[in-house]
């Protein structure tokens, strides 16, 4: 079997990367053989340098601190780039552009995962930076997809409790009932689906505990890294 393309993760939250690193050696075996996966680099600048670009709406300044870690990874070895943070995808036309390496967007992998399950009207869940932007809307709508926000209110709360709390990896139980409670809104919004567009969400959501089938962005962007990596796509 040919190698498979080595990957680089351009890490922004620690919970979230460490999600995607997680899942991509985890998975690989499948594929692979017995403790096998593709070799991985990951590099991230200071969580509080990319929320300084973004509190001043500084996307340009999101992208060269992206580029920045792309150029690390490809001097590492890597071939194909993934981002495992959905907010910071504001910037990926400012990157794609100016990177020499491919990358995957993960609105796009998630975009296409509910077209294929049949989805058709979509709730977000997110940063509040994310779930205002064209991040999602962009993608589902090309593929002839609805989506839904939350409310204004839900928005910022679950802004706040996401770089309050789940960066940090706490977990409260009222958090948790809280998301609930926003994915129960959507659904009664006419939502059949939610996108987890945070990479922290899924570490308190997932389909057991949701009202709605969850697409999970994280994990969703790791498997399809997988597959390209070990496709050869470069």
């Amino acid at each position: 079997m040919t190698a498979p393309l080595p990957l680089g993760i351009v890490a922004c939250s620690s919970e979230g990367a460490a999600l995607c690193y997680r899942t991509i050696c985890a998975e690989a075996a499948a594929l692979l053989g017995p403790h096998a996966h593709p070799q991985i680099a990951l590099h991230g600048h200071s969580l509080a340098d990319y929320v300084a670009c973004l509190e001043r709406g500084d996307l340009d300044g999101v992208g060269e601190l992206m580029l920045s870690s792309a150029r690390k990874l490809e001097r590492a070895g890597a071939k194909l780039l993934i981002c495992p943070d959905n907010t910071i995808h504001q910037a990926m036309d400012y990157v794609r552009p100016r990177s020499t390496l491919p990358w995957l967007h993960i609105a796009e992998v998630v975009a296409r995962e509910a077209q294929a399950r049949g989805f058709r009207r979509i709730g977000l869940t997110g940063t509040q930076w994310l779930v205002e932007s064209e991040v999602y809307p962009r993608q589902l709508a090309a593929l002839g997809l609805e989506y839904v926000r939350p409310g204004a209110e839900q928005r910022a709360r679950i802004g706040r409790l996401i770089m309050d709390e789940l960066v940090y990896g706490v977990f409260k139980p009222e958090t948790v009932a809280y998301f609930q409670g926003v994915i129960e809104d959507l659904k009664a919004q006419g939502c059949d689906a939610v996108v987890l567009g945070c990479t922290e969400i899924p570490l308190i959501i997932d389909d057991g505990n949701s009202a709605l089938p969850t697409l999970d962005s994280t994990r969703l962007l790791a498997r399809a890294a997988l597959r390209a990596a070990v496709a050869g796509v470069d």
